[in-house]
């Protein structure tokens, strides 16, 4: 019972987190599940990536949507590209062993912090 009312308190945290500034599965949720709970790197991001569809897919993107902050072209054609990257990044990802893939990830996530805080984004 404690654990699940801790994987109900960790989703609390990424749902606001997300809500707030558009982080939670990758970047809150994954780590947590490996980290405190013991998932392997395959169990995190497959657990993560089945409990994201409902809440992003529906009630944040709703309210963004509401408030007039959703480009539906740019988002439906992201999507496209998304929903095929997705499959073909899950066969692969499976292919890998979970401590290669853990690797992997945490350097995804120190590239894209270093490049977050120590450069300037370009205008596109």
């Amino acid at each position: 019972m404690n654990e699940l009312l801790l994987y109900i308190l960790l989703g609390l945290i990424a749902g606001v987190l997300s809500g707030l500034i558009g982080i939670g599965g990758g970047i809150i949720i994954i780590p947590a599940l490996v980290l405190l709970f013991g998932f392997s790197q395959h169990q995190a991001q497959g657990t993560t990536l089945a409990l994201m569809v409902p809440p992003v897919g529906i009630l944040a993107a709703w309210t963004y949507y509401k408030s007039g902050h959703v480009d539906l072209q740019t988002a439906a054609f992201i999507c496209i590209g998304f929903f095929i990257g997705g499959f073909i990044g899950a066969k692969i990802a499976c292919t890998f062993n979970s401590i290669f893939l853990e690797k992997v990830f945490g350097f995804a996530l120190l590239v894209i912090a270093c490049k977050m805080l120590f450069f300037k984004s370009p205008l596109i």
